[in-house]
């Protein structure tokens, strides 16, 4: 019997856009949707465990997964690793559950190279003013930074071509709204379920 496969969702945009926000607000309302599980050499912090909130790895099987290529992307920050586990994601999707990944621009980049069936969501803030106010509310980051912050952010507006869709944030309820639709929609794409009717097809003439 054919079984459909699940999406993989990734949902990247600029610093202080609300990509937690909405992700955990989208999760919390569609709760078949699966968080990807990150690996990470940090320890792990109270009350965090180990499959649930990360896959907490030493340095070298961090290293050896990055040599046997077992992950969708990683990065290096304040000395340890973190990264996205391929194996966890697609164990996911061919059990059929969806799997959303929240994710910077640049690791959605490395994510299209090892993965392009995925679909990408730009997350964008309704305009650059807007970023910095939110920014700024952080209350967190000093005026240099968040200056900095809306450089890249312009940089990585400039990315959207490389995305599926833009969605943008404008409220985290419309932002969900809108995520679910392309979820609904890429599920009723011709591509994803015609080998089922295929084999319905198949299953009549015999």
């Amino acid at each position: 019997m054919y079984k459909e496969k699940g999406l993989l969702i990734v949902l990247s945009g600029p610093s202080g856009v609300g990509k937690g926000t909405v992700c955990k607000a989208l999760r919390e309302q569609k709760k078949e949707i699966l968080y990807s599980v990150s690996a990470t050499t940090r320890n792990p912090r109270p009350g965090e465990e180990h499959g649930v909130h990360y896959f907490f790895k030493s340095k070298e099987e961090f290293e050896q997964m990055i040599e046997k290529n077992e992950l969708l992307e990683w990065a290096e920050y304040v000395g340890n690793y973190y990264g996205t586990p391929l194996g966890y994601v697609q164990n996911s999707i061919n059990e059929g559950k969806d799997v959303i990944l929240e994710i910077e621009v640049q690791g959605a980049m490395q994510v299209q190279k090892n993965f392009p069936e995925a679909i990408f969501i730009f997350l964008a803030p309704p305009s650059l003013s807007e970023l910095r106010n939110r920014l700024t509310t952080r209350g967190t980051e000093t005026e240099d930074i968040i200056n900095h912050r809306i450089q890249v952010a312009k940089e990585e507006m400039d990315m959207m071509d490389s995305y599926d869709y833009v969605v943008e944030n404008d409220s985290v309820l419309a932002a969900c709204e809108r995520i679910h639709a392309i979820v609904v929609a890429e599920h009723c794409k011709r591509s994803r379920i015609q080998k089922k009717y295929k084999q319905i097809l198949t299953e009549v003439e015999d």
